[in-house]
């Protein structure tokens, strides 16, 4: 993700349409395991509340604390992603294009009519960085969801996607989208990219000079989702439920970011770009972290709480969206 300068441009659009208020340690070689058998899908229903855990959470971010640059370093991420996937019992996809590799995965819902739901991330980082928050933390997230949502049956498809070569222009997404047979019956999209940071001081949240409404918090405590406002039941999935997860700042963008360029950063752009609901959840990088694109983006710097709370507003989300066929109707900003 780029500099976050178009917030104000942000705010300004959507209250102009829709009248709204409210991201240096060397690699470390990582083991490789046997692939593990896929069992056959269950058919009971899934739990009734699916709970993140903050110790796997944080298991991944430590296993992928390295820089994932170069072409071996990328690699080794893929062996990572692919090994826990398929302890899971999913079947990941390589999928090459010219610059680089996507990992692909899914599971099929009960009705195939009712289309699928994908959530992703981007598992690359810019050169001398480990990219704990940017963005091991939303690779992170996905396998939660993965592991969540292994097993018992879901009326819409569930898919996976770890997008390769994001820092260098969304180079992932963009070939994503351009196999045709991804967009066959996709009805949403939701895109981490920097999840787990958080500050709680008075003034460490920045924001553009002369913003002309109140911001959300004078400090770094909520979870931003941007999504096209052409699609606003995909942010209406996310909701401010429960007290102790972190608040959940919903921003729709008009006319898919052609006011707002700056929004476009992100491997949800290319969906928007093919008429594809998709949001992006984040912690606003850099207008927030000053880690962002560091060498001391490392996993000591993430907010363990706001992480995991985080994670726990992605997956209710995805809940949402996977057992409701009629939650992607269209209907008002809540």
């Amino acid at each position: 993700m780029k500099k976050w300068i178009w917030l104000l441009l942000v705010i300004l659009g959507a209250i102009v349409v829709m009248g709204v208020s409210g991201f240096l340690r060397q690699p470390e070689a990582l083991p490789v395991s046997e692939p593990i058998p896929v069992s056959s899908p269950q058919l009971q229903p899934v739990e009734s509340k699916l709970s993140v855990s903050a110790d796997k959470l944080l298991a991944h971010i430590q296993k992928l604390n390295f820089q994932r640059y170069t072409a071996k370093e990328r690699s080794q991420s893929r062996t990572y992603i692919t090994t826990q996937l398929r302890k899971l019992g999913w079947k990941p996809q390589l999928e090459k294009f010219t610059d680089g590799v996507n990992i692909f995965a899914e599971r099929q819902g009960t009705d195939k009519a009712s289309g699928a739901i994908l959530v992703a991330a981007h598992y690359d980082t810019v050169a001398f960085s480990a990219g704990a928050d940017d963005n091991a933390s939303g690779v992170a997230v996905v396998l939660e969801v993965a592991r969540l949502f292994a097993s018992g049956s879901l009326p819409q498809t569930l898919q996976l996607a770890f997008f390769d070569k994001e820092e260098a222009g969304l180079l992932g997404s963009r070939a994503f989208v351009n196999k045709a047979t991804h967009l066959q019956n996709l009805r949403g999209v939701i895109v981490m990219d920097m999840v787990g940071y958080a500050c709680y001081t008075v003034g460490c949240q920045q924001y553009p000079a002369g913003l002309p409404v109140t911001p959300p918090s004078d400090k770094g405590d909520f979870l931003a989702v941007i999504g096209d406002a052409e699609h606003l039941p995909l942010l209406n999935a996310f909701e401010n439920s429960e007290q102790n997860l972190p608040p959940v700042l919903k921003l729709p963008i008009p006319f898919k970011g052609l006011l707002t360029p700056d929004t476009l950063r992100s491997d949800h752009a290319p969906f928007w770009y093919q008429g594809v609901g998709a949001v992006l959840v984040t912690d606003t990088a850099n207008l927030r972290t000053p880690h962002y694109h560091q060498p001391s983006d490392k996993p000591k710097t993430l907010e363990k709480t706001f992480f995991t709370g985080s994670a726990q507003i992605v997956v209710d989300a995805t809940r949402s969206l996977l057992e409701k066929n009629d939650v992607l109707t269209t209907q008002p900003l809540s």
